[in-house]
Order: C-alpha cells, then sequence, then structure tokens
C-alpha cells in the first residue's frame, strides 16, 4: 500500500499533540466530585464540583472535562463551607489539633468572647500562630478585659482619663485585626459598668461597621430578667454606633416562652445590618458558667477572690449573700435544681444532701470557700430555642472552641452536626440550606469577613462535607466528650484537615485579621 503525500507528517503531529496532552499539568489541585453543594448563601442545594488551586477554591458546577491533581468523590455527602464560630472560648493549647472543632466541621473560630482574653491583640494572635494552628482564629477585643486593666475589680465609676484610655485600648485592637467588640455585662468588672459609660467607651468606634456582641447583663433590679438585657444590648449598641450581636441568646428563667418579645425587639433594631440586631445561638438547654459569676451578687464579688472570702466571713453579710444567692437561682435557673456541678459531677442539691444543709446559697458559699469551679446552669424551653434558631438574624455558634479538657460542657463537641442532626433532619426545625446559611454564609457576614462563609470562586477552600443521614452528636453532660459522627471532610486553605473520622495533623490554620479602615 502506497502512503500519501503528507501522511506520516499528519500522524506524528497527532501524536506529539496526544503526548502533548498527557503530559500536560492538571488544571487544579484538589477537585471534589459529584456532591450536593449547599454554598452557604441560603440558595438552594444542587449536585456539582468543587475545584480547589492552592488555598482557594477556583471553580464550580460541572467540571468532568478537567481534572485534578487529587479528586475526591463525595456523592451522597453534603458539601458546604467550613463552618465559622463567631463566639469561641478556644483553649491555646487545644487550637494546633483541634480535634473537637474539626470533628463538627468548623474552620474559623472568633476568640476572645464574653468581653474575656487579652487586651493586647496582636501579641495574642502572633503567639497562638507560632504555636502551629488546626483551625482559622481571629479575635475580638474584650470590653471586660479592657475596663479591668483600666478601672480594676472595684465598683467604681471611671473617670474622663479612664474612658479615654479604655477608647484608646479599645481602638488598638481594633487597628490590631479585631472583629469587634466582645462584652459580658453579666459579669465582674464588666458589670459594673453603667450603660452609659458603656456607650461612652464605645461612641468613638461608631460607623467603622463593627459588632459589639454582649453577654446580657440580668440583674436584680430587672427581676434578673434576661429580656431587658438583651433590649440593654441592643440599646448600647445602637446608640454607640455598632452592630448589636445578643450572645448566646437564650430565655431565661421565669421568661420562658417569651422568646417573641425580644426577637420583635431585634426585627424592628436600628441596628446597621439589613434585618435587625443579630445574634448567636447553641442548641442547649444549659449553659457553663463559674460557680459564683452569675449566683454570688455583684456586690460580693468586687475586689477579687479575697475580698468576697472576707465577706463569707461576715455573719451579717453572709446572710445577705445566701439570700440574693437562692434568689438569683429561683428566677435564673429554677432553682438549686438547675445547677450540676462540673468539676465534681454532682448536682448542687446532692451536695446539700451530704453536708445536711437545706440552703442552696449556703451550700455554694461552702463549696467556693473551699474552691470555685464550673457548672451547668439549666435555664431554657426548646419552644424558645428553635424560635432563636429561626429567627433570619440568628447565627448558630457553640460557646465553645477548640478543647483539649475533660470537663466541658457538651456542646464543646457536638454543637454543629446537634443542629444538623436533630433540629435539620430529624425535628425539620430548620431547612438544610437555612441552618448551613447560619453556620457560615450569616456569621461571616455578621462580622465583615468577606472572604470566608461561602463555596464561592475565590473564597478560601474553608471546605466541610458531611452525610446528612448519619450526622449527629454524641457529647452529653455526663460524657462531654464523646465525638460526633457523620462529618466525612472538612478542608482549610485547601488541605484536608479531617478525613474519615479522623484529623490528619495539619495545621493549615491562619490568622485572620480585620482590615484597616
Amino acid at each position: 500500500m502506497t502512503e500519501r503525500p503528507g501522511m506520516s507528517r499528519l500522524i506524528g503531529i497527532v501524536v506529539f499533540l496526544l503526548l502533548s496532552a498527557c503530559s500536560e499539568e492538571p488544571a487544579y489541585d484538589l477537585i471534589l466530585r459529584g456532591g450536593t453543594i449547599v454554598d452557604g448563601s441560603g440558595g438552594p442545594a444542587y449536585v456539582g464540583d468543587v475545584a480547589i488551586r492552592g488555598e482557594a477554591i477556583a471553580a464550580i458546577g460541572d467540571l468532568a472535562t478537567v481534572r485534578a491533581r487529587e479528586e475526591i468523590d463525595l456523592t451522597g455527602l453534603v458539601v458546604a463551607p467550613g463552618f465559622v464560630n463567631i463566639h469561641s472560648h478556644a483553649e491555646a493549647d487545644g487550637l494546633p489539633s483541634a480535634v473537637n472543632m474539626l470533628s463538627q466541621g468548623v474552620t474559623t473560630e472568633i476568640i476572645n468572647a464574653d468581653g474575656a482574653g487579652p487586651v493586647a491583640i496582636a501579641q495574642q494572635l502572633g503567639q497562638l500562630g507560632r504555636a502551629g494552628l488546626a483551625l482559622n482564629v481571629g479575635a475580638m477585643i474584650g470590653f471586660n478585659s479592657v475596663w479591668r486593666e483600666v478601672v480594676g475589680l472595684d465598683d467604681i465609676r471611671p473617670s474622663a482619663t479612664q474612658i479615654e484610655s479604655m477608647q484608646s485600648l479599645l481602638a488598638q485592637g481594633i487597628q490590631d485585626g479585631a472583629w469587634g467588640v466582645s462584652a459580658g455585662l453579666d459579669y465582674v468588672p464588666g458589670y459594673y459598668a453603667r450603660t452609659e459609660e458603656v456607650i461612652d467607651v464605645l461612641q468613638p468606634l461608631a460607623g467603622r461597621r463593627l459588632v459589639f456582641a454582649n453577654h446580657d447583663r440580668v440583674t436584680p433590679e430587672s427581676g434578673f430578667s434576661s429580656i431587658a438585657g438583651m433590649r440593654e444590648t441592643i440599646e448600647i449598641g445602637e446608640a454607640a454606633g455598632l452592630i448589636p450581636l445578643i450572645t448566646h441568646m437564650k430565655v431565661q428563667g421565669w421568661e420562658q416562652g417569651r422568646a417573641d418579645n425580644i426577637l420583635s425587639a431585634m426585627s424592628q433594631a436600628d441596628a446597621g445590618y439589613p434585618g435587625g440586631a443579630l445574634a448567636d445561638v447553641y442548641p442547649y438547654l444549659a449553659g457553663l458558667t463559674g460557680l459564683q459569676a452569675l449566683i454570688i451578687p455583684s456586690w460580693a464579688l468586687a475586689g477579687g477572690r479575697d475580698a468576697m472570702l472576707e465577706r463569707f466571713s461576715q455573719p451579717d453579710t453572709r446572710v445577705q449573700i445566701v439570700a440574693e444567692a437562692e434568689e438569683a437561682m429561683n428566677l435564673r435557673f429554677g432553682g438549686p435544681g438547675g445547677v450540676f456541678l462540673l468539676q465534681s459531677q454532682q448536682e448542687l442539691t446532692a451536695v446539700m444532701t451530704e453536708m445536711g444543709l437545706d440552703s442552696p446559697g449556703e451550700t455554694v458559699i461552702r463549696i467556693l470557700e473551699e474552691a470555685g469551679q464550673p457548672i451547668i446552669a439549666r435555664f431554657g424551653l426548646e419552644a424558645d430555642l428553635i424560635a432563636i434558631m429561626q429567627h433570619p438574624t440568628a447565627s448558630i455558634a457553640c460557646d465553645c472552641g477548640a478543647s483539649v479538657s475533660e470537663r466541658v460542657h457538651p456542646r464543646t463537641w457536638g454543637s454543629f452536626p446537634k443542629v444538623l442532626g436533630e433540629y435539620v433532619r430529624d425535628k425539620q426545625a430548620l431547612g438544610l440550606e437555612d441552618a448551613i446559611f447560619k453556620m457560615s454564609g450569616l456569621p461571616a457576614s455578621s462580622i465583615g469577613l468577606t472572604d470566608r462563609g461561602l463555596l464561592k470562586p475565590g473564597f478560601k477552600a474553608d471546605i466541610t462535607a458531611f452525610d446528612p443521614l448519619t450526622i449527629q452528636d454524641h457529647a452529653t453532660y455526663s460524657q462531654p466528650t464523646l465525638q460526633s459522627e457523620g462529618i466525612v471532610y472538612t478542608l482549610l486553605n485547601g488541605t484536608v484537615a479531617w478525613r474519615d473520622g479522623v484529623a490528619t495533623g495539619a495545621q493549615a490554620g491562619q490568622i485572620v485579621l480585620r482590615g484597616t479602615d
């Protein structure tokens, strides 16, 4: 057979092109294929692929014609943005591994909640970054810490000079990258700050789109009204020009069943955010705090532990403290039956029996004379919890963080899977797309985080993939460190940090800073 002229040349060109195609570098580093994509915006789910190049999402959709260095089949799994926990009490020792958070699909934590944490934000974040991070970490600047630094632990009025000093410290924290101001006005010494003083301290930050995230102040003067405390948070934010954020929102004690009252006030607030004031909420009906923090009256805590113990030793003062402590327990937690001692793993009522006492206030004092300890405080009604979770400006957060501790609240290991398993799949109190929006897009937009919280090209590749049929929390109050199931993958900045129920050991987390104005 005679070869036609030019055929050899044509064959050579085809072979060259085929070889060249085979030798081309893959278009992406990783493609997550065939998952049900819920992008964090609240929009409807759809099946598709997610391509990652470096630390960022490069493409989303039908990517059947392209290849990556690594490809993972996620058929049957939900693919969502990594969850953004805007109310974190992360332990420094927990952040290098963060198993409890990665196993919940959390990729970013905003620390220094409830007004706590160091005043020197740049130094704090620098130290955490050098130790290695299994999660992304950002920070708030704590109002209580600033008040303590300048005014101290006594119930005194700050001078004009002290107000200016606190303003300067907050401004420096924001300059150093803090995402807003957190406060715990229910806790000493923030408790001693009057509403108008808090506004004065915050006002120089007005107009910068910053949140004021506050643990509401529940006072004897209000009849221990949590609703009054939450209204104060809104009032402070509106007056100071910050976005009010009611943190770990709950309706406590005698006010249970009245969530609509405060949710309506949130919606009507002139808060500088579409939809009104913000909130975050965790899916449990009990909280974690210190034994003295919300039970012993604030005036008895002034000056610190030694001053408190001195007051305990004065008979008439002790009688008054006992009476006020019992009133607080009754109105906030439904009495001593609402208090579980975390360190000793005992009900307060059981300790009363052991001590032969019929006074819960006296029992609390005797325990504190030995040592302080954390408590689980029961407060809630599920109908209120569901109403809060359903509110359009309420994010899901866990009031927890990366931890290596054993004596913790079950929310530390279970919050996000509990919402997805119990309140989405089983009770259908939230839709899947809405729940994920409340764990990712909403908390990110609440604080102004603009490159995380959504599955979107150009955004950081913080991603979680979970099985919607099996996702479930297992942690309980008696066994609080039982790992949740259902989270199959957690990626941070394009790196797989959690795979098939096991942390990979990757420390791909980054420090996330708010940009300067």
